[in-house]
C-alpha cells in the first residue's frame, strides 16, 4: 500500500460496516502490517509506541506495588506443561509445538509459550525456601502464541500477541485474595480508565469461564461497538494448585512446611484494539492524549514569501509545549487540508494551525480531534490552553465511552427479552442460577451468548428466578456474545 493510498481516508462507516471500518483504520493509520502467517502481525512503530506508553504507565504502578520485572524462556518442555492437569487440558488445543532441530527430532517436545505459569514455577520452587522469601512478586513483558482459532482479528484475537503476565506467591490465602483484587482494580482498571479512557465491568468469572487451573478468575469486561463484549484483562487466584504440582513450599514461622498460595494476571495488546474500536470515528483513529504517541501536531500554513517566518514561529511554539510529544508537519509536497485529514486519520488529539495572518494577530488556531471544535488562542495562552484542552479531551473520551457502555446494557428477568437483547447486540444483566448446564443452554439458544462476569458487590436476591431455567437465582450476571 503506497503512502498516497494510506492517507486517502476511511471509506467505510463505523455504523454500517464495523469490520471493514476497523480493518481500514488499523492499516491506514499505520498501526499494523499483515504477514504471510495468519494471526501474526507486524506492530508498526505507531502502535508499538502506544504499547510502550502502556508499559511505562503500568511499570510505574507495579514498581510501587513491589513487583519486579524478569524474563523467562519462550520454549517450555512438555514435562513441565503437563504438571498441572486442568491447566494443560485447558491450553492443549492452542499450543504450538517445536518438535525438530533441523532434520533431527527432539527427544522432548517444546511448547511455544501459551502462558508462563509452568516455566516460571519451575524456578520459583528453587527460589522459595522460607516465609522470609515471601511474598515473591514478579512480572514479565513477553510475547505469547496461542494457535487454535478460526477468525483472527488484529489486536483483538491473534495467534501471537504481546502482554505482561504477573505471577505472585504468598504465604496465605488472604494475601493472595487481596493482591488478586488489587491487581484488577489498582493496576488494570486504573490503566484502562486513566490511560486509555475505557470503562469496564469488573467481576468474577463463572466456573466454566475461569482460567484453566485456577481456583477463580476475576476480569474486566469491555464493550466493543461491533455489539460484542470483549475480555480486557484478568487476574486469577490460583490457590495452591500449582504450588502442589510444582512443589513450591516454604518453612513457616513455626518451622512447618507449607504449600504457597499463588496468583497470575495478564494485560495484553488486545486493549489497543479495544481502545481503537471504542473511541475512533469515520475520519479515522481517535487517541486519548495520555497514550497518544504524538499529542500535538503543529501544521504551518506555508507561502513562499512567509515560509521562513512561519516555520520559525512553529519552532517557538513547539518549545513552549515542552513536555508533550509534538510534531511540526513542514512537508512541502502536501497542502494544509491534506495534512489536516492525515493527522485526523492518525488520531492526534490536538492540532495547532499557524499561518501568516495568525502570526500578525499573535494567535494560533487549536482543533480538538475528538469533537472537531476549533479555538482561537493568543500566543501568550498557548501552553495554558493546550494543557486544558488535552485534559478535556481525555475526560470527554472517558465520559463518551461510559455512556456507550451504559447504553449497551439491558437489565431483564425475562427470557424473551434476554434473547431479544442479545439479538440486538446488547449486554444482558440478569439474575442467574450459576448452573453450568443452564449456562450451556443459554449459549446454545442465543447463538453464542455466554457469561461475562458477576459483579463483586452482589445484593441479596429475593424471589429472583433464572430467566432460562426458572430455578432460584443466586447472582446477578452479565451475559453477551464475546470475542
Amino acid at each position: 500500500m503506497s503512502k498516497k493510498e494510506l492517507t486517502q481516508g476511511i471509506t467505510a462507516k463505523k455504523s454500517d460496516d464495523f469490520s471493514e471500518w476497523y480493518t481500514q483504520i488499523i492499516q491506514k493509520a499505520e498501526l499494523i502490517e499483515y504477514t504471510d502467517v495468519s494471526g501474526c502481525l507486524v506492530f508498526r512503530p505507531y502502535s508499538y509506541q502506544i504499547w510502550e506508553k502502556i508499559q511505562e504507565f503500568m511499570n510505574t504502578i507495579m514498581k510501587g506495588m513491589g513487583v519486579r520485572n524478569a524474563y523467562f524462556p519462550l520454549l517450555i518442555p512438555e514435562k513441565l506443561l503437563i504438571k498441572e492437569a486442568d491447566h494443560v487440558e485447558g491450553f492443549t488445543p492452542e499450543v504450538a509445538w517445536v518438535t525438530h532441530s533441523g532434520d533431527t527430532e527432539l527427544k522432548e517436545k517444546l511448547a511455544v509459550r501459551p502462558t508462563s505459569e509452568t516455566i516460571m514455577y519451575e524456578s520459583y520452587k528453587k527460589w522459595i525456601r522460607s516465609h522470609r522469601d515471601l511474598p515473591l512478586l514478579i512480572n514479565q513483558w513477553c510475547n505469547i502464541v496461542r494457535w487454535e482459532f478460526k477468525n483472527p482479528v488484529p489486536f483483538l484475537r491473534t495467534r501471537e500477541f504481546l502482554w505482561q503476565e504477573g505471577h505472585n506467591v504468598f504465604a496465605t490465602k488472604s494475601e493472595m485474595d487481596t493482591n488478586t483484587r488489587l491487581i484488577l482494580e489498582s493496576l488494570y482498571e486504573k490503566t484502562q480508565r486513566e490511560l486509555l479512557a475505557i470503562p469496564g465491568l469488573l467481576g468474577i468469572k463463572s466456573e466454566k469461564e475461569k482460567f484453566a487451573g485456577a481456583d477463580y478468575s476475576i476480569s474486566i469486561e469491555n464493550y466493543f461497538p461491533s455489539g460484542r463484549a470483549i475480555q480486557g484483562c484478568t487476574s486469577h487466584g490460583l490457590g495452591q494448585n500449582f504450588s502442589k504440582a510444582f512443589d513450591i513450599t516454604y518453612i513457616d514461622e513455626n518451622e512447618k512446611k507449607q504449600f504457597a498460595w499463588q496468583n497470575s494476571w495478564g494485560f495484553s495488546t488486545r486493549t489497543i484494539g479495544i481502545m481503537i474500536g471504542v473511541h475512533s470515528d469515520d475520519k479515522g483513529l481517535v487517541l486519548p492524549p495520555n497514550v497518544a504517541p504524538t499529542q500535538i501536531v503543529i501544521v504551518p500554513i506555508l507561502f513562499e514569501k512567509t515560509k521562513s517566518e512561519t516555520l520559525k514561529k512553529c519552532d517557538e511554539i513547539k518549545k513552549m509545549l515542552k513536555g508533550y510529544d509534538v510534531i511540526i508537519d513542514d512537508r512541502d509536497e502536501y497542502k494544509p487540508g491534506y495534512k489536516f485529514n492525515d493527522w485526523e486519520l492518525k488520531g492526534v488529539p490536538l492540532r495547532i494551525e499557524v499561518g501568516p495572518k495568525d502570526i500578525e494577530k499573535k494567535q494560533v488556531v487549536m482543533s480538538k480531534r475528538n469533537t472537531g471544535e476549533k479555538v482561537f488562542v493568543k500566543e501568550k495562552d498557548i501552553k495554558k490552553t493546550a494543557d486544558k484542552l488535552l485534559v478535556d479531551i481525555q475526560k470527554e473520551l472517558l465520559v463518551a465511552a461510559e455512556k456507550q457502555l451504559k447504553n449497551a446494557i439491558v437489565k431483564t428477568e425475562s427470557w424473551s427479552d434476554f434473547k431479544k437483547a442479545i439479538k440486538n447486540k446488547k449486554i444482558v444483566f440478569s439474575p442467574w442460577c450459576e448452573d453450568s448446564e443452564c449456562e450451556e443452554l443459554i449459549k446454545h439458544e442465543t447463538g453464542g451468548a455466554k457469561t461475562l462476569n458477576m459483579p463483586f458487590d452482589q445484593k441479596t436476591l429475593k424471589n429472583k428466578k433464572c430467566p432460562k431455567c426458572s430455578k432460584e437465582a443466586k447472582v446477578m450476571c452479565y451475559f453477551g456474545k464475546s470475542y
